[in-house]
């Protein structure tokens, strides 16, 4: 799993302040622990984005007052018009103390249902976790080769060492659906109900 290091700048609390430091393009950012009294800070919006738009999880080595902490990105808030990143949290990541994440799923390989007309739908694109920090992946890697029309992979069928999952059992991760009537008809060159003449 790779690490990313990012240095951040304490900061003041406060609404005006949070707007201050927005304005001069940071997020607001705090970061918190077990056994760690939460510390303000900021960093760069742009620094956050390898975090963010990504398809793995990431251990960051924050760099703050002359103190490094490992930890992960916990929860981001987004503003609602423009989608900027407005505040960010972090947690810290202790040895020997599990930790519960969101880790992306990865799918791979291609489902037998669908080289027979099934469509491929994710239904988890994100599972919870948890796990010690040197369990945390990058990602959970599902392989779909073996999948036929109707079949699917649930959360109970997933069996990684080191890793549990908090989500159900019998959560949904990936399934082939039948192709849609829509789809048969186009398929054969015919109108799909409803469709314009």
């Amino acid at each position: 799993m790779q690490t990313i290091t990012l240095e951040a700048k304490p900061r003041q609390t406060g609404k005006r302040a949070a707007k201050d430091i927005r304005r001069q393009g940071w997020v607001p950012c705090i970061l918190y622990g077990h056994h760690v009294a939460p510390i303000p800070f900021q960093v760069p919006e742009l620094a956050l984005r390898p975090l963010i738009y990504t398809t793995e999880t990431h251990v960051v080595q924050l760099q703050l007052d002359g103190q490094t902490w490992e930890c992960i990105l916990k929860d981001v808030e987004f503003h609602p018009v423009t989608d900027r990143p407005i505040h960010a949290d972090f947690q810290v990541l202790q040895r020997g103390e599990k930790i519960t994440v969101s880790v992306p799923v990865q799918v791979l390989g291609s489902a037998i249902g669908v080289q027979r007309g099934g469509v491929l739908h994710v239904v988890a694109h994100e599972l919870e976790v948890r796990c010690l920090p040197q369990h945390i992946p990058a990602h959970i890697e599902v392989d779909v080769s073996a999948l036929d029309i109707g079949d699917a992979i649930h959360v109970g069928d997933l069996k990684l060492e080191g890793l549990e999952f908090e989500d159900s059992p019998d959560q949904v991760v990936v399934v082939v659906e039948p192709p849609t009537v829509r789809g048969l008809l186009e398929e054969e060159g015919e109108a799909a109900p409803g469709a314009a003449a």
